[in-house]
């Protein structure tokens, strides 16, 4: 179904480029963190191969792509280096690099949600291994650096809803018939357009109604530049 959307080499380029953001979001936190070379290269791989990773042994695609191509194992280490020498140059590029994110985020989350339905699961299982391919590997990475997963703090912009549209979008162009590259591109785009205007005007989840919880907020922590 995957070859249908998008040519094999059209897809390898997108997946190489969302690899590469999502690396060097993962790369960055770990300068932040003041973490080594070495724990700088194990947070881009975690973050750019994390959710697709966790997707195929899930659906049993084996060997995961993650391993099957050199170039999506690769590619996060070419991030470690760039972030490694350049990362006060990375960092004033940040908004760049949060758009390349949400591009990012709607491709995965419409790639996974396809291919899990592929391997044979149903269209609610499908979409959740969508969303999970989008934001599996940024889990992992917070979880790593010891952290709340950006995920589930409610002062973070949203993220995971609009991965779950998408992925929704995916679900629904399946179960009447109409997914295709046109349809895609569309369910991509909304997500990539929603994770923006959530960034732009800050939309963020509700909280527990009528919250009365006596328990402090924990402060967020300035981090290192």
């Amino acid at each position: 179904m995957l070859h249908d959307l998008f040519s094999p080499s059209v897809q390898h380029s997108l997946d190489l480029v969302g690899i590469f953001v999502f690396a060097i979001s993962g790369a960055l936190l770990a300068v932040r963190k003041n973490f080594d070379v070495f724990g700088i290269a194990v947070l881009a791989e975690v973050t750019a191969l994390g959710g697709g990773l966790l997707r195929d042994l899930i659906i049993g695609a084996v060997p995961p792509a993650a391993f099957a191509d050199l170039g999506y194992f690769l590619m996060p280490l070419v991030a470690t280096v760039l972030v490694f020498f350049l990362h006060p140059e990375v960092e004033r590029t940040q908004n760049a690099v949060n758009v390349f994110d949400a591009a990012g985020l709607g491709l995965f989350c419409v790639t996974g949600t396809t291919k899990a339905y592929e391997y044979g699961l149903g269209l609610t299982a499908s979409a959740a291994l969508g969303l999970a391919t989008a934001v599996g590997g940024g889990v992992l990475r917070d979880v790593l650096a010891n952290e709340v997963p950006s995920l589930l703090r409610w002062d973070r912009d949203l993220y995971a809803v609009p991965a779950i549209v998408g992925a929704t979008m995916v679900v629904l162009c399946i179960r009447f018939d109409v997914l295709n590259a046109y349809t895609s591109g569309v369910a991509v785009a909304t997500a990539f357009v929603l994770r923006l205007l959530a960034m732009r005007y800050h939309w963020r989840a509700p909280r527990a109604w009528n919250r009365r919880s006596s328990a402090r907020e924990e402060p967020e922590k300035a981090t290192a530049q």
